[in-house]
């Protein structure tokens, strides 16, 4: 996987750099959005860290055309809610802060290289809380007419009730105090709901769960 690194500050760029290699090889830097045509037919652009000042709408927008394969993650001075949700609507994958903390990168990077969005918590609860259509109920034994309610019937009724109130657009913490049971045990239980449900994270699982 090709990731490169595109802002007009050195200084950012060697923060980044420093978040991603190791473990990442292949990585690059670049200066301005215009050098990335060039770079590309040497090199297949697989992820594209960039940043907000050199990158408003429109741009991303023209860099999604030229480049429909790449993973484009955009990290702003000041991240804003309904500018997050903008991005995301135009395709980018994920939106952070530019000074965001080096494990927190190297997680970020790895979480959208998996397929899944990263942003910020504030953000991912306001989107959870968008698909929410109220309580709903673990589909029965035998009652599965789809494949949803199959793959809903693998969960324990414990599981379900976590990924139920993920749905509801809780965080790990607010899960945690509302069942008595450590965050910890929370993300236990997680983990076996993400295995069973084939999901990647928590807006992909609210979906599933608020589709029916």
């Amino acid at each position: 996987m090709s990731i490169f690194l595109c802002s007009p500050s050195d200084s950012i760029r060697e923060r980044w750099y420093k978040a991603l290699v190791p473990p990442h090889k292949n990585v690059y830097h670049t200066t301005y959005l215009s050098e990335l045509s060039t770079l590309s037919s040497k090199v297949k652009i697989d992820m594209l860290l960039l940043h907000r000042d050199i990158a408003p709408l429109e741009t991303v927008a023209r860099i999604r055309q030229s480049f429909p394969d790449c993973k484009i993650f955009v990290l702003s001075n000041r991240p804003e809610q309904m500018e997050g949700l903008q991005f995301l609507q135009y395709g980018v994958v994920g939106y952070a802060n530019t000074y965001i903390a080096p494990a927190r990168l190297t997680e970020a990077v790895q979480t959208i290289l998996g397929g899944s969005v990263w942003i910020g918590q504030d953000l991912m609860q306001r989107l959870i809380q968008a698909t929410f259509k109220g309580d709903k109920k673990k589909p029965a034994e035998g009652s599965a007419t789809d494949g949803r309610k199959q793959v809903l019937q693998k969960l324990s009724d414990r599981e379900y009730q976590i990924a139920d109130l993920v749905a509801q657009g809780l965080s790990n913490v607010d899960i945690a105090e509302s069942l008595a049971i450590t965050e910890r045990t929370v993300k236990a239980h997680l983990s076996s709901v993400y295995a069973k449900t084939g999901t990647k994270g928590r807006l992909n699982l609210a979906l599933l769960i608020n589709r029916g």
